[in-house]
């Protein structure tokens, strides 16, 4: 009997040396776990046979239990070398089965398909176009396209504004749209009159002769310090239908001919200085320098000619006697002044028409000199670069100006941007392709706390991209107000307009800062490699410094882990005894944290499997010792004969 328990013993302790020596041949293997050798003893019992009676029978290997303690974490230089911290396995896809494994030594495929050296591939879940990750659970395949580039559609600021700061030099000035002057259509003794304009007090006379046309009346209008004028004469001229016979239709003595309206337009096109076009009958005349048309029939010819200006018109005939044969259209001045002249118009000093017959509406208006060119106009400036929707980098300049608390109230900034240096502020409904100066209100209460209901909201709405050269670059335009315009600034975009949030600014005394200045565009990037996260998102990077998240990885956990079976590799398969798996992201619930470029080691500690080996040794010897002494009674009994 003593044999057959001997034998057991041989048996369980050949066990353990194989199992001890299998941990000691994986110590460096990545992601291995360690096998105990679990012992049991053996008894035989009789039916009636009492506990004192019982005699072991030897000893059985009960189990070969699998620990899964956590192996040591190892940095790597591997892009892909995935260690997971706490609980969990990697989950793999291996011909329509899965496995699952703690070791992550993975790669890229020529599919793009994240694998293990065997060519397994690491499973997780997928973003969809959106950027969000549903719990969808498949094999991972990463892009190596090039990253597009992306229109700003929101700056992030924040910042504290100085509350002792003083506010620039104000100053109040008078300003005026555009005023026209222009004359009547008389006959061929038609003027202006003379009249006087005011410059800072002191009265220029404007003088005009009969027949003085609105170029000469611009010239000595140029001649004043701050005060630009232009000129141009217009008109349109009707011809009831027949041909134009040769000499009679002059245009400043020009004699003009043609078979039909279209080449009588093209003959006045001709004459230098002057433009026209026919439409609907109507040939359309403009002398660019402000001189003064003189259109003269003759002949047979009858004609109706309107002045620039839209009154009435007037016949010529030219069977009649003049001056009815004879008419003459003055000009149309345009004045531009400078932001620190007055004008003020006076009544003419000679009969006869003034030379401004239409008093022009004069607006008072309290307004700070801002000019991003000149410092003593603002208070601060930042800038940042934003992108169109090609990717071209743009300057977003903001400047800070404080305003005097006795015109817009305590607490008031008021900040300007412009973007390369010109104005995006919606345009005027009287020039609707000149864009205005963006400016914004921004209000604070009086702890300093920004007053988001009172400000001002930040959409800069008309900002066409340029390119080097000034023309617009092909990108993405802008989206007025007017046409629909809303914050916030949908994604992908949509225009070039773009919002600023300056959500949690303030105004307290102490010197201005940015602490946050940021924006969402980006221009093209070539991909440069991945990341993986401590949840498991894979993200890819870009040359321009911009990642992509396209996906997780996924980690699943049994409610049994020593229930698993080995199936080689360093990877388990799904048992009855383990339980199905539960796959969720890294980090949540139990399980572990991802660190990527790095591995975890095997569990195995050698020092302690090397005390198990002469243990495993002693007890083998001693076995063999039980056996060899059966062996030396039997023979003794033999011997007995």
């Amino acid at each position: 009997m003593s044999f057959n328990t001997a034998i057991t013993g041989l048996l369980a302790a050949s066990t353990d040396l194989n199992v001890t020596g299998n941990n000691i041949a994986n110590a460096s293997t990545v992601g291995f776990k360690q096998s105990r050798t679990e012992f049991s003893d053996v008894y035989t019992n009789s039916m009636n046979g009492g506990s004192h009676s019982n005699v072991g029978t030897g000893v059985r290997v009960s189990d070969v239990a699998q620990q899964f303690s956590q192996g040591s974490i190892s940095f790597s230089q591997g892009e892909m070398d995935l260690a997971i911290s706490g609980s969990g396995f990697f989950v793999l896809s291996d011909q329509g089965s899965q496995a699952f494994t703690r070791a992550g030594q993975f790669k890229v495929d020529k599919d793009n398909f994240i694998v293990t050296n065997d060519n397994a591939r690491l499973q997780g879940f997928i973003a969809n176009e959106d950027g969000a990750i549903p719990d969808v659970l498949t094999d991972i395949q990463l892009t190596k396209a090039d990253l597009a580039p992306a229109s700003t559609t929101l700056v992030d600021m924040l910042f504290n504004l100085d509350a002792d700061v003083i506010a620039p030099v104000k100053s109040i000035y008078n300003t005026s749209s555009a005023i026209a002057a222009s004359q009547a259509i008389q006959g061929s003794a038609n003027g202006f009159a003379a009249g006087t304009v005011e410059i800072n007090g002191k009265t220029y006379s404007i003088p005009s002769a009969s027949d003085q046309s609105a170029s000469t009346i611009a010239a000595a209008l140029n001649a004043l310090d701050g005060v630009s004028a232009t000129a141009k004469t217009e008109a349109q001229l009707t011809i009831p239908a027949g041909l134009v016979a040769t000499g009679e239709l002059s245009i400043n003595g020009n004699a003009i001919e043609g078979v039909d309206l279209t080449a009588v337009a093209a003959a006045i096109d001709a004459i230098n200085g002057f433009t026209a076009s026919e439409s609907g009958g109507v040939i359309s005349i403009t002398e660019s320098a402000g001189n003064n048309i003189v259109i003269t029939a003759s002949g047979g010819l009858i004609a109706d000619v309107v002045g620039g200006d839209g009154g009435a018109s007037v016949a010529i005939d030219g069977a009649a006697v003049a001056p009815n044969t004879e008419a003459v259209v003055g000009g149309q001045i345009s004045l531009a002044l400078d932001a620190d002249i007055e004008m003020s118009l006076q009544t003419a000093t000679t009969a006869g028409a003034n030379l401004f017959p239409v008093t022009p509406v004069l607006v008072e208006q309290r307004l700070n000199e801002f000019d991003a060119d000149d410092t003593n106009t603002y208070n601060y400036v930042r800038s940042t670069q934003i992108y169109d929707s090609l990717g071209t980098a743009h300057e977003f300049t903001q400047y800070f100006v404080k305003e005097p608390s006795e015109v817009s109230g305590p607490n008031t900034w008021t900040m300007y941007v412009k973007v390369d240096g010109k104005d995006v502020g919606e345009a005027d409904p009287l020039t609707p392709d000149v864009a205005t100066q963006a400016n914004y209100v921004l209000k604070f209460f009086d702890d300093g706390s920004l007053d988001a209901t009172n400000s001002d909201q930040l959409l800069v709405s008309n900002w066409t991209p340029l390119d080097e050269e000034g023309r617009a670059s092909g990108s993405l335009g802008p989206l007025s107000i007017a046409d629909g315009a809303r914050v916030p600034v949908t994604k992908p975009a949509v225009s070039s307009n773009f919002m600023i949030d300056i959500t949690g600014s303030t105004q307290f005394s102490g010197s201005f800062s940015v602490n946050e200045l940021d924006q969402d565009g980006y221009s093209r990037g070539s991909l440069t490699g991945y990341s993986v996260a401590a949840n498991g998102d894979i993200s890819a990077r870009y040359s321009n410094d911009e990642s992509l998240v396209l996906g997780r990885v996924a980690l699943a956990n049994f409610t049994n882990q020593q229930g698993l079976k080995l199936i080689g590799d360093t990877n388990w398969a799904e048992s009855s005894e383990s339980g199905q798996p539960l796959f969720n992201s890294p980090n949540s619930g139990s399980l572990g944290s991802i660190s990527a470029g790095a591995l975890e080691d095997s569990n195995v500690d050698l020092s302690a499997e090397l005390v198990a080996l002469i243990i495993a040794q002693r007890n083998f010897q001693a076995n063999s010792r039980t056996i060899e002494t059966n062996s030396e009674l039997q023979q003794t009994i033999i011997n007995l004969r």
